[in-house]
């Protein structure tokens, strides 16, 4: 997808931290940006910089993810990136003792449930009230109508209908990091990817559903292989006509190796990409 001001963009959590910046770095490349986010101090003046649309949203409130995609998509029309960066944490030990006192204690369950609101329900609704708008889209030249990537710390995950749209996505992702060093003079920022293919487990919570299971850790684990701008992809992804179609188009030759990942009991043939 090219970014440009043709695109629009939702950023969940775009007030502070990774959210500003990606707020920031989307908006440089002239995509017009909605924040979401509930501080709205920090969202009006980051909007304001970016020439960006702020929306008073906490993601735990179906109404104000509403009322946030309506008054987005008034602004700027329907999104085709959605970027959840909106989250919480909570350093508190699973069970301790009270400093003052020595009784045992516990992480106290509204706290866990509030940050489970955010994380993961929230997370989700804002997912799928995007990607239903983005249906109602013209599909894009490699096929795909939008994108939607979750953050995990400095990582993220995005999820894709077919494997062949995920590694485009993995080598355009790879050519604008070395393009973007390229216009800096340096060589310190990296992209990792990891591909995998497979069934997921789906949980509903609240009406809402979300994907876990051994084939998202898998994808996490072949990620962690790659070391500066590689991608690995599995077996399965490799099995695709596409992925090879594109792969030889692209004169490009995988290296293929057996790999023992963490928590994984038995090694995969996994494919680096270099």
């Amino acid at each position: 997808m090219k970014l440009d001001s043709s695109v629009a963009a939702v950023v969940t959590g775009g007030a502070s931290g990774l959210g500003a910046a990606t707020s920031r770095a989307l908006a440089a490349h002239g995509v017009k940006v909605a924040i979401f986010d509930f501080n709205e101090e920090k969202g009006e003046a980051i909007a304001k910089e970016i020439g960006g649309v702020f929306c008073k949203v906490d993601v735990t409130s179906d109404e104000q993810v509403d009322a946030g995609f309506a008054k987005a998509r008034a602004a700027h029309g329907q999104e085709r990136i959605l970027v959840n960066c909106a989250g919480t944490g909570n350093a508190v030990k699973t069970a301790g003792r009270d400093k003052k006192t020595g009784e045992p204690t516990h992480f106290p369950i509204d706290a866990f449930n509030r940050i489970i609101q955010i994380n993961l329900v929230g997370t989700f609704r804002c997912i799928a009230k995007s990607a239903q708008g983005m249906l109602s889209l013209a599909p894009l030249e490699h096929g795909e109508r939008g994108a939607v990537v979750k953050t995990i710390g400095d990582a993220v995950m995005a999820t894709f209908i077919r494997p062949e749209h995920a590694l485009s996505a993995g080598l355009r992702m790879r050519a604008a990091m070395k393009q973007l060093n390229t216009e800096r003079g340096k060589e310190d920022l990296i992209v990792k990817i990891g591909i995998h293919e497979g069934p997921c487990l789906a949980v509903t919570l609240n009406e809402r559903q979300d994907y876990f299971g051994q084939t998202v850790n898998i994808a996490a684990r072949v990620q962690s292989l790659s070391t500066s701008q590689e991608i690995h992809l599995t077996q399965p992804v490799m099995e695709s006509a596409e992925v090879a179609g594109i792969l030889d188009r692209a004169a490009i030759k995988p290296i293929q190796k057996e790999a023992a990942l963490r928590g994984i009991a038995d090694k995969l043939v996994v494919y680096e990409i270099p």
